[in-house]
């Protein structure tokens, strides 16, 4: 059964940088499209991101020109590289194996 494990989150200031990874094992990711969401308690689960097995991504609008989704179908990871980060972004960040798992998230937190 595949497992998914997050890391990369912690504090940070705005304006600075995160790179979130998200690391499969029991079974290969390759064929599967991925996605980053992201929540707080105010808020619905929201997508971040999604990259299919095909390479192509696409963003949420709030994180257009600042995050960048990506994978290594090898290391059976996929990354979240997060630039000027603001404290909006405060929230737990989820990876997604669509249809088939969740990780258990991370806490990024942009505060000075």
């Amino acid at each position: 059964q595949v497992q998914l494990v997050e890391s990369g989150g912690g504090l940070v200031q705005p304006g600075g940088s995160l790179r979130l990874s998200c690391e499969a094992s029991g079974m290969s990711i390759s064929i599967y499209d991925m996605a980053w969401y992201r929540q707080t308690p105010e808020k619905h689960r929201e997508l971040v991101a999604s990259i299919s097995s095909g390479g192509n991504t696409n963003y949420a609008d709030f994180v257009k020109g600042r995050f960048t989704i990506s994978r290594d179908n090898a290391k059976k990871t996929m990354y979240l590289q997060m630039n000027s980060l603001k404290p909006e972004d405060t929230a737990v960040y989820y990876c997604y194996l669509m249809g088939m798992k969740w990780g258990q998230g991370t806490q990024v937190t942009v505060s000075s």
